[in-house]
């Protein structure tokens, strides 16, 4: 699961099913959006592996689309 956005007391997190609105409370208070989350022991966290190999491709394909031209 993703951290997609907060709107207000709630995140809102992408998951394979679609979106889930929970409580910000239930999440670790340094989450931020764009970290990945995981659900285990009655509690989240923050998968931090998970959430820089995220990252890492969402800019690589951010450096692909700004880059890669048909000029």
């Amino acid at each position: 699961m993703t951290i997609d956005r907060f709107e207000g007391d709630y995140a809102v997190l992408e998951t394979d099913e679609g979106m889930v609105n929970i409580h910000r409370a239930h999440l670790p208070s340094s989450a931020r959006e764009g970290d990945v989350v995981t659900y285990s022991n009655g509690g989240f966290s923050i998968d931090r592996e998970a959430t820089d190999d995220l990252r890492a491709e969402v800019r690589e394909k951010l450096h692909r689309l700004l880059t890669d031209s048909d000029d």
